[in-house]
């Protein structure tokens, strides 16, 4: 951000006296909540820091390390005793205070908007590094950021700024969102919808390359039929011969590939045989393959439709979260993995993926389906009495958005899983349940 206007945002933050809440909404983000309604999003990119505010932000993460652990301790109601510029450049300092059982702490927040070493840093009323968002060792830069080291203060700059005056910062802040958004959104989709269209394209070839009913019958009779003209041909083919030509039946000669060279010709006629049985194996389960197929690709583009219709970077989060492998852990490819504010929400792809995830749930987990109609079902991992409303509404749209193209107004029942009997594969019975309503057209 311009110098200029980090000026006229301090003194915009001087009129607030408490800080309600603190914490990371994204990896580089953190939100500050002053007063009582008043939020502020500090975006410490690196090389691309700024300053916002918006109407809503969701986190799909709840962020626990050390940094994020001093922060809300330190600035969670904590008062407001200064917010000043230090030295005249892009570092905003707040000088805080927090009462306890046994005395009265002094913190500081100090938010530096410095480029390549953009960076938050919490420090004690020594001015000792007790967190950071980004550690900085002593042969990176001359300036170390240690917890427990002493912190040196960024040298003056060797230029004047010049002057952006801003009619109205409040706006400005709300616009400096609005644009990063609209160029970041644009982005993500891109960069996401190409990554869906490929796996589309490809779920689609395979497909379309599955032989159908007629085809494959044919080439168990062929198969079978060479199998046979093998066998009674045997001292007529020489090994590692690839392709032969042999009696038929009826006098006529019949050229038969036998897809590769043998060194035995022993081997030839079980090898055909067994060709012939693989494809009735085929033949047999034709349908499921087909049946799982078309399932993945109608998911798949319920996925792409969700994606291009998003309306913020915070909605793609959630919809592609950090794939965590657990070594000797196989994914299940018939179930969809989100996080909502940290809660685990699975969503079956098809019926295979809603009857593993009936019959995996732990009785307090929370089961979602749309009201009355046929929908994937949703489920909530917890082992939590009360899931906060805000987490049920994130899997109920889940539900409706795969389910659902047309925007309207939709309503999804919710039971813990112990409520949920299972009559029929994915069907169910259920009695004790809650209905939340979710409009789409929002």
């Amino acid at each position: 951000m311009k110098l200029s206007h980090l000026k006229q945002i301090t003194h915009y933050l001087q009129k607030f006296k408490k800080i309600t809440a603190a914490y990371r909404v994204s990896d580089n983000t953190i939100k500050l909540a002053f007063d009582r309604d008043d939020e502020l999003f500090f975006d410490m990119q690196r090389s691309n820091s700024k300053i916002y505010r918006c109407d809503s932000y969701n986190r799909s993460k709840i962020y626990n390390a050390p940094f994020d652990v001093v922060l809300a301790k330190r600035f969670n109601r904590a008062n407001i005793q200064s917010i000043e510029m230090l030295n005249n450049d892009k570092v905003i300092r707040f000088k805080t205070t927090i009462s306890s059982a046994y005395k009265q702490e002094t913190t500081y927040l100090q938010l530096e908007f410095t480029g390549k070493y953009t960076n938050i840093i919490i420090l004690d009323e020594n001015f000792m590094v007790l967190e950071a968002l980004r550690h900085i060792d002593i042969f990176s830069s001359f300036r170390e950021v240690r917890v427990g080291q002493k912190l040196l203060d960024i040298p003056n700059a060797p230029f004047k700024a010049k002057e952006y005056p801003l009619d109205d910062v409040e706006k400005f802040l709300y616009d400096v969102y609005e644009e990063e958004k609209k160029d970041k959104l644009k982005s993500l989709k891109k960069q996401k919808l190409l990554y869906l269209h490929k796996k589309l394209v490809k779920l689609t070839k395979l497909y379309d390359s599955l032989l159908d009913e007629d085809e494959l019958e044919d080439e168990i009779q062929k198969y079978r039929h060479y199998g046979n003209l093998a066998l009674s041909n045997i001292y007529n083919i020489k090994p590692y011969q690839k392709v032969i030509l042999l009696k038929d039946y009826d006098g006529s000669e019949l050229e038969v590939d036998f897809g590769k060279m043998y060194p035995n010709p022993s081997v030839i006629p079980d090898a055909l045989f067994l060709k012939s049985k693989k494809a009735k194996q085929r033949l047999t389960h034709l349908h499921i393959e087909k049946e799982s197929l078309s399932s993945k690709i109608k998911h798949l583009k319920h996925f792409i439709h969700i994606v291009d219709d998003a309306k913020d970077i915070s909605k793609i989060n959630l919809l592609f979260p950090k794939q965590i492998k657990v070594k000797g852990v196989k994914q299940n490819d018939s179930i969809e993995v989100f996080f909502v504010e940290g809660y685990k929400v699975q969503l079956g792809k098809n019926e295979k993926g809603n009857i593993t995830l009936l019959k995996d749930a732990k009785a307090k987990d929370i089961w979602l389906h749309m009201k009355d109609r046929p929908s994937a079902h949703v489920l909530i991992t917890t082992d939590k009495q009360n899931v906060p409303l805000s987490v049920i509404e994130g899997a109920a749209r889940i539900c409706v958005e795969f389910t659902m193209y047309a925007k309207d107004r939709y309503e999804v029942d919710y039971t813990p899983r112990r409520e949920v009997a299972i009559q029929d594969g994915a069907n169910v019975l259920y009695n004790k349940y809650k209905t939340i309503l979710v409009d789409t057209r929002d």
